[in-house]
């Protein structure tokens, strides 16, 4: 490639104002975003909690299992 002489500025092209509005702008997403992820998996945990409880994983089988077997006598 051909290496062509900059003329002052950055390497993404945008003034300092610039670059400091999108650093900003990208940093307040990334913080609403995070907190919307947070309360999603604490309400994701309070509906289904990811972690077996007392009766293990046999329980949560147990219940699919059951679960399965009506949705299986619609189905025939």
């Amino acid at each position: 490639m051909v290496d062509v002489p900059r003329q002052g500025g950055s390497l993404s092209g945008l003034t300092e104002a610039e670059a400091k509005e999108f650093h900003s702008i990208f940093m307040t997403s990334f913080v609403i975003f995070t907190v919307i992820a947070i309360i999603a998996h604490i309400l994701a945990w309070m509906w289904r909690p990811w972690l077996p409880g007392p009766g293990g994983y046999k329980a949560a089988m147990d219940g699919a299992i059951h679960y399965a077997s009506i949705v299986g006598s619609y189905l025939t």
